[in-house]
């Protein structure tokens, strides 16, 4: 009723390393590469293939089992359940079990695994026990008693090292004797910087949907708080917000103390060494009290509208005749004082889309038209004066970039079309990417840090900025 282990497969379907599988016969490990391989097979894209695959059992003394999967650059990641196990826990332990890869190794590729088996194999049996629970998952706590590649490189370099005293030592000037030495796992002792401090990044990504006429279906913004800790031995931070009450569905790294922050609204924590994510959220511009059962349907609808401004409108007329059509695109910010940068417009065309002839220009603000000229595959012209357009003629998609839109200015994008389809078909929707700097929808303002540390005597210096990201599926 738990993990059953883990497979990782090479870019060709072929297994690399797995885990014991010890409770199971060597045939049940066959069975999920063979069906993720399947699927992989019968699917036209590989992003099509559902990531939980059923698995029928090979006999009737056997029950069901299924399937979860992810892919890492050329690797995909199999971990077969069974039982009534839910498929997130083992996505979950999957994407820890990556991030503890990428610490280790730096890049996960199938190269990298495959020059370090040993220690990959090592990593199977601490973060999984025997009996498919997730074990030792703190990088920090691993490396007491998994020696990252880097360090085992020295140790073996240099004549005349004492290796079993190395690896009790902890690996830090002054820890403490032995493995799992700390009281903490996600923090190991003896840690020291001759520069303290700590920095935190407040990231919110705006999602929404609009319709021809403007407005929003649907809207919501996930936010997050990441942080990147280089404080000398064991600091308590607090850290409190001016308005907490817009902050809804949090999701708390372990290190925080979870009554304080019912109680108070307040984070308490000591932090992990290095980068770790302090905190997830759902803004909410109408916090509700809590629901009653009566209620709770209202809330439901509630948090999937969030009362943000869409920073910017589109006006898009689009008009298709016997194989072909005709485009004209008006982008034009809404803010006064945020730049929008990064801008990607992605337009389908509809299949058998080709003969581009596009033109982009920027309005308010001089410009006149930037470029225009024929049709060519992922060719882009006009890059040198800022916005740029460019076709994808396997995707059949018109992509329009704008590296930096200022404040309340506008720009266009108007062409024609053809295909070799006698109606043309292309989607209804705009998607729309981009980055604001120094913003957050949410305006979630940080009233006071702490960092205290008894035994230390020093003042770290605090850095707090926000960084937002959106994406606008405007219909048309």
């Amino acid at each position: 009723m738990a993990l059953d282990g883990i497979i990782i497969l090479d870019n060709n379907g072929r297994p690399i390393i797995q885990s014991g599988f010890r409770s199971t016969t060597t045939a049940y490990p066959l069975l999920h590469i063979d069906a993720v391989n399947d699927a992989l097979q019968k699917a036209e894209r590989s992003a099509d293939v559902d990531p939980v695959i059923y698995v029928s059992s090979y006999n009737a003394a056997n029950v069901s089992s299924a399937c979860c999967h992810v892919r890492v650059g050329d690797l995909r990641f199999l971990c077969p359940v069974s039982g009534d196990v839910d498929p997130l826990l083992a996505f979950a332990f999957l994407q820890t079990f990556i991030d503890i890869l990428r610490e280790y190794l730096g890049t996960v590729s199938a190269a990298t695994v495959r020059d370090n088996f040993d220690i990959v194999y090592q990593l199977f049996e601490e973060t999984l026990d025997t009996g498919g629970h997730p074990l030792t998952t703190y990088s920090n706590a691993l490396r007491d008693i998994v020696i990252p590649p880097s360090l085992l490189n020295k140790l073996l370099s240099v004549t005349g090292t004492n290796f079993n005293s190395t690896i009790n030592s902890g690996f830090g000037a002054g820890a403490a004797i032995g493995p799992f030495s700390s009281p903490l796992p996600w923090r190991k002792t003896g840690v020291r910087y001759n520069n303290n401090e700590i920095y935190f990044d407040i990231v919110e990504h705006f999602k929404a949907i609009v319709n021809k006429n403007g407005a929003v279906v649907s809207s919501n913004v996930h936010g997050k708080i990441e942080a990147n800790a280089k404080l000398s031995g064991t600091p308590d931070c607090s850290l409190n917000f001016t308005n907490p009450q817009v902050l809804e569905d949090c999701a708390l790294h372990p290190c925080v103390r979870l009554l304080r922050w019912n109680r108070d609204k307040i984070l308490s924590f000591v932090p992990p060494d290095g980068r770790f994510t302090l905190m997830d959220y759902t803004y909410s511009s109408n916090p509700l009290p809590s629901p009653s059962p009566a209620q709770q349907s209202l809330s439901s609808v509630m948090s999937s509208r969030t009362n943000v401004a869409l920073p910017f409108t589109i006006k898009a007329i689009v008009e298709l005749e016997d194989s072909g059509g005709s485009f004209d695109v008006t982008l034009t910010s809404r803010y006064s004082t945020h730049a929008l940068e990064n801008v990607v417009a992605d337009m389908h065309l509809g299949q058998g889309a080709g003969g581009i002839r596009c033109s982009v220009s920027r309005g308010s603000g001089g410009g006149g038209f930037i470029n225009a000229g024929g049709s060519r595959n992922m060719d882009t012209f006009g890059a040198s004066s800022g916005a740029s357009w460019s076709f994808d003629a396997q995707r059949a998609v018109l992509r329009w970039e704008i590296p930096i839109v200022p404040p309340s200015s506008s720009w266009s994008m108007h062409g024609s079309f053809s295909t070799t389809n006698r109606i043309p078909r292309p989607s209804h929707a705009i998607r729309v990417h981009f980055d604001i700097s120094s913003h957050t929808y949410s305006a979630l303002k940080v009233g006071q840090l702490k960092v205290m540390n008894a035994k230390e005597n020093y003042k770290p210096f605090k850095g707090i900025r926000g960084r937002s990201s959106g994406e606008v599926e405007w219909r048309w």
